[in-house]
């Protein structure tokens, strides 16, 4: 790993308003966002991730840094070592790293057309969530808009299944942001300048959650 990469939780937060300082108008809420996810991954909690376009892509992005080493080099937990042991009577594999489990709901297309073509394709990713979703997960709304009703309808059930809602939007308020625990406003408008910035955001969160689980927490 990178010597020079951020190995604390501040490290890792202090990064991003330094490198995009328009970011700070919403540093409440970034590390918010943060305390939410660490909190849920250490009680055993999973984070779904959906969004449309470009938010699906970020959707997948996200899933990517958290299911694997990120930034910091990731151990597997010594108790799984000892069962792997025990199951096949040799070493776990060296290649294998700490996870933070995520689901990117944007992937599975044989169930969202499936979902999409013989109900409503406005409660896909609501479908998903109802499925996967248990008390303690967080749901990761991603639209550039706040009002995207697909992504809307996944936060409503998110509610109703006892998870949590973290949402990244633009500047405006919206239909996300009164449905979301956290609601990280980027302030921006336009819709790839939102984006943009929403990059940078979604990697922070990543590595500060890194850096407290599998680093330093301060």
């Amino acid at each position: 790993m990178d010597a020079r990469c951020p190995q604390t939780r501040a490290e890792a937060l202090g990064s991003l308003f330094e490198r995009y300082p328009e970011a700070a108008a919403c540093e409440d809420e970034v590390r918010a966002a943060c305390d939410l996810l660490a909190s849920a991954f250490r009680a055993g909690g999973k984070l779904l991730a959906c969004g449309n376009g470009g938010s699906a892509a970020d959707s997948e992005h996200v899933v990517g840094e958290l299911m694997k080493s990120f930034r910091l080099k990731r151990p597997v937990d010594p108790a799984f070592l000892d069962a792997y042991r025990a199951a096949n009577g040799e070493e776990a594999p060296a290649w294998l790293e700490g996870a933070l489990p995520a689901i990117s709901l944007v992937s599975q297309t044989a169930l969202s057309t499936a979902f999409g073509n013989d109900e409503a394709a406005v409660g896909v990713f609501a479908q998903q969530v109802y499925g996967y979703g248990r008390p303690g997960d967080v749901l990761l709304a991603i639209s550039t808009s706040g009002n995207s009703a697909n992504v809307v309808e996944a936060a409503k059930v998110a509610r109703a299944r006892g998870m949590r809602v973290v949402s990244l939007t633009g500047s405006a308020e919206s239909d996300l942001s009164a449905l979301s625990d956290v609601c990280v406003r980027v302030p921006r408008d336009e819709v790839f300048r939102v984006q943009e910035l929403h990059l940078p955001v979604y990697h922070c969160l990543c590595a500060a959650v890194e850096a407290e689980l599998f680093g330093g927490a301060e």
